[in-house]
């Protein structure tokens, strides 16, 4: 008795170790190996009670499909790999994108797997480590350049993907950007509604595509409104400290600017710490204009006129975009702009 006691407790540990399996699945639902398979992948000669079965043992079990498993079969990783700038999280950027992207997912066999990367470094090495390894299906990639090397290289490998952002190099690809232009062209008209002339620029690096868009909207709505650009000698992907530095010694300037756009949500705290470093406030001395993908700046100073970039749809369209992609839809069609959305008080 002691012995058999011992035994069964000890063959039970592995037991609750074990990963699932359709062999699992089978023996739980009495059906096939097969047709767990085939209700799994949603065959159309596997009726609807008998899917939502095994989907509804395979959820209960913590079922995942063993992707080295998967790969020997059918040559695919069922992964979509988003190669995504750790610079970028202050503001929820990237988690914003993760969710959007995941929600997609969520319904299809394929999983997704963030490659974290610094701007600082190559953004050509996690691209070359996955087509290299073949660890992922398809790759969402951002911060795109004009004419971006990564896009090429994907396109010349075959490689289904998305960006976010576009080029302007003649090569057509799966996209989904923000209408930049329209949001500096806006945030121009907002700043001049209150009295405000004297407008600088918070921009981004120039190498980036959404640089020139932004300058083309700042700049025609400068014509458009009758104001004047006050030059700004730093970029958003400076140190928030530099950023909040420049900005102090701009604003003690005797031509400072009573207005500001800034183009990224997580330097327009260092630009408001700039501002009152400098003995000025927000709503009395000036006005500031900041796109933003959390609704979080407004808590900080009420004062900052918001507009909305909707980072998660950002995602969920190039998760759609890269399977479409996969299943051979053309890359022309798989395109998308988002714009701007103010709130319905203005700021």
């Amino acid at each position: 008795m002691e012995n058999k006691g011992n035994f069964g407790q000890a063959a039970s540990v592995p037991a609750a170790r074990e990963r699932p399996t359709l062999k699992t699945i089978a023996f739980m639902t009495g059906l096939g190996v097969t047709t767990v398979s085939r209700a799994l992948k949603d065959a159309p000669d596997i009726g609807a009670e008998t899917k939502e079965r095994v989907r509804m043992v395979a959820r209960q079990l913590g079922y995942q499909p063993n992707r080295a498993g998967v790969r020997l079969r059918t040559g695919k990783t069922n992964v979509i790999a988003l190669v995504l700038s750790i610079d970028e999280e202050i503001m929820g950027f990237s988690s914003q994108m993760v969710f959007g992207i995941s929600e997609v997912l969520s319904g299809t066999p394929y999983h997704i797997v963030v490659t974290p990367h610094s701007h600082s470094k190559d953004p050509m090495l996690p691209v070359r480590y996955i087509l290299e390894t073949g660890s992922a299906d398809g790759v969402i990639i951002s911060r795109i350049e004009p004419d971006d090397p990564r896009v090429r290289l994907l396109t010349e490998r075959g490689m289904p993907f998305a960006t976010h952002g576009r080029t302007d190099a003649g090569l057509t690809h799966p996209f989904h950007d923000f209408d930049n232009e329209a949001f500096a062209h806006q945030a121009v008209e907002r700043l001049v509604k209150r009295g405000r002339r004297r407008i600088a620029l918070l921009q981004p690096p120039s190498k980036l595509t959404y640089y020139a868009h932004i300058r083309i909207g700042f700049q025609t709505g400068l014509h458009d409104y009758g104001a004047e650009e006050v030059p700004l000698r730093v970029n958003t992907d400076a140190p928030l400290a530099d950023i909040r530095d420049v900005v102090e010694v701009m604003m003690r300037a005797a031509n400072a600017p009573d207005g500001i756009v800034c183009s990224a949500g997580s330097a327009a705290i260092a630009v408001n710490a700039g501002i009152e470093a400098a003995g000025k406030a927000l709503g009395r001395d000036l006005d500031m204009v900041s796109k933003q993908s959390v609704p979080i700046l407004n808590w900080i100073r009420p004062e900052i006129i918001t507009a909305q970039e909707d980072v998660r749809q950002a995602g969920r369209e190039m998760a759609k975009a890269v399977i479409a992609r996969i299943d051979g839809v053309e890359p022309e069609l798989l395109q998308s702009i988002s714009q701007p959305i103010w709130p319905e008080n203005g700021r």
